[in-house]
């Protein structure tokens, strides 16, 4: 038998599932991200009449190339700022270090690469999980200022010691990725793609995949994504907040590790001490376009990013690779002037 209430439980069910899904397409942005994949679908129908669709193609791989690299760099400069709020401004400089430490292990102690990577992403993530302990949970989280002058200490900390121990020298980074003595690339539709870039993307994406699921299946994970909600709520709920955020910044320094070692899987960038600057503003934009609060956002953005890097500098010839960045980072500001949050960034409302 079914009673009055059963009976308006189940016809307003459907409603509000609708209010659901609507609310949810509301914080991704979707009418931002319509716009943008508009906006994009028309350059490349005009890119392609230019020049045709095979040079188009090809430039749209060497676009997903570099976009997977800002991603994962842009998801750990999105992790951190998930937690405190704050952007880690030493997150370049840590994945470096340990991109050296990588190099010294598979280089001078003849470790296999991977073993090498995978030793020094742990390496940081100690030192990260130490550095939060001690410098960083002394201070309110809600206090970002001194935070902030803490990581450019470091920045300034790791990059004057890698200078010292290993020099500005720039050494050739051993490939993670196997590939053919004559043929290093594959063909896919007429278009080149090497072994490398292959690697990157599947690393990349299991990478995102991982993190999705640490996150969203394990404790720690649950306890991240409450603390990156409503620290105080966390708090009170019994969620050991300090810990926590020790987490985050562990994760954080591994991917960035793991980011700094893909950049140099090409073999046409090289270790040195300011290697991962070009990349670190590019994250900076893509995690910026994306939503600094979003980690699909980041991803989302450095695919983005990479697509407007090699786009414009390899269509608009009068600004080529040497305003390239310039330029990027003024379509950015306008999209952030439309939607300041980013694409799939959350509007954050403060009752008064």
């Amino acid at each position: 038998m079914t009673t009055a209430l059963d009976a308006t439980s189940v016809s307003i069910e459907p409603f509000g599932i609708g209010r659901k899904i609507r609310r949810r397409l509301e914080e991704i942005g979707i009418r931002g991200v319509a716009v943008t994949a508009g906006v994009f679908v028309v350059l490349s129908l005009t890119f392609v009449a230019m020049d045709g669709l095979k040079l188009y193609w090809q430039r749209f791989l060497d676009g997903l190339a570099n976009g997977f690299i800002y991603a994962a760099v842009a998801l750990a400069l999105v992790l951190i700022y998930k937690a405190t709020g704050i952007i880690n401004f030493a997150q370049g400089s840590m994945a470096m270090f340990f991109t050296f430490i990588a190099w010294v292990l598979s280089r001078q102690q003849s470790w296999p690469v991977w073993l090498a990577i995978l030793t020094a992403m742990l390496l940081s993530s100690v030192f990260a999980s130490g550095f939060e302990r001690v410098f960083i949970r002394p201070f309110d989280p809600a206090n970002h200022l001194p935070i902030t002058i803490v990581t450019i200490a470091l920045l300034s900390l790791i990059d004057g010691t890698a200078i010292y121990v290993w020099f500005a020298d720039p050494k050739a980074f051993p490939s993670p990725f196997p590939s053919k003595p004559r043929q290093d690339y594959v063909d896919i539709f007429g278009a080149r793609v090497f072994y490398a870039t292959l690697g990157i993307w599947i690393t990349v994406i299991l990478m995102t995949i991982g993190v999705t699921l640490l996150l969203n299946r394990t404790k720690i994970g649950l306890a991240f994504r409450a603390v990156s909600s409503n620290l105080e709520s966390s708090r009170l709920v019994g969620v050991n907040v300090g810990r926590t955020l020790q987490f985050g910044w562990a994760l954080a320094a591994a991917i960035g590790t793991l980011a700094g070692c893909l950049v140099l899987s090409d073999s046409r960038t090289y270790l040195e001490p300011s290697f991962m600057a070009k990349s670190l503003v590019f994250a900076f934009a893509a995690a910026t376009i994306g939503g600094l609060d979003s980690l699909v956002g980041a991803v989302v953005g450095g695919l983005l990013v990479g697509q407007m890097q090699t786009m414009i500098g390899g269509y608009v010839h009068f600004i080529g690779s040497d305003l390239v960045l310039a330029t990027t980072l003024a379509i950015i500001i306008i999209v952030l002037l439309v939607r300041p949050s980013g694409l799939f960034g959350k509007v954050r409302v403060e009752r008064v």
